[in-house]
């Protein structure tokens, strides 16, 4: 199965996606350290591809709320039941690493929630932006903190 690649200019810098024939394998920003140093060949005619730059502009245009897109990312068993539950935060809203954690019933595990988090491949579309200290302060993004609050501002989140 090919792996392929292709970038989008965003209203928050450049994003690499990549992508086989089952789904979306990741999406960063051009300063995230977590993309793969072998991102495939480039093919932004990729029908995924192509699916996933629509869906993006319809986002940072205000016209899309929930991205539907297959996804095929790479993780343990654990990172992928925390990025499943990442899907789950509705649009506009936050929730604390906690939360995170007692969502996929396993409240003692804040932690490994947050380095889970921290390796979410499919930045944007699975939302780890949504995930937030517990007193609601802005934490860790590895497509930095600027890049965190701007998506929230986007998606209209007010902090308390």
């Amino acid at each position: 199965m090919s792996i392929c690649y292709t970038t989008f200019i965003s209203p928050l810098g450049k994003i690499t996606i990549q992508a086989n024939d089952d789904g979306l394998m990741g999406a960063w920003f051009e300063t995230q350290t977590t993309q793969p140093q072998d991102l495939g060949k480039k093919d932004p005619k990729h029908p995924i591809l192509i699916l996933t730059i629509k869906q993006l502009q319809e986002y940072f245009s205000h016209r899309r709320e929930m991205f539907q897109l297959p996804l095929a990312a790479k993780g343990t068993e654990f990172q992928q039941q925390v990025w499943q539950a990442l899907k789950t935060i509705p649009y506009g809203e936050t929730w604390s690493y906690q939360q995170l954690a007692e969502a996929i019933g396993n409240p003692k595990a804040v932690r490994a929630v947050g380095l889970a988090n921290g390796k979410n491949p499919i930045s944007v579309i699975v939302p780890c932006h949504r995930v937030i200290g517990k007193k609601g302060k802005l934490t860790g993004y590895a497509g930095g903190l600027d890049r965190k609050a701007a998506l929230l501002k986007l998606e209209h989140w007010e902090p308390d």
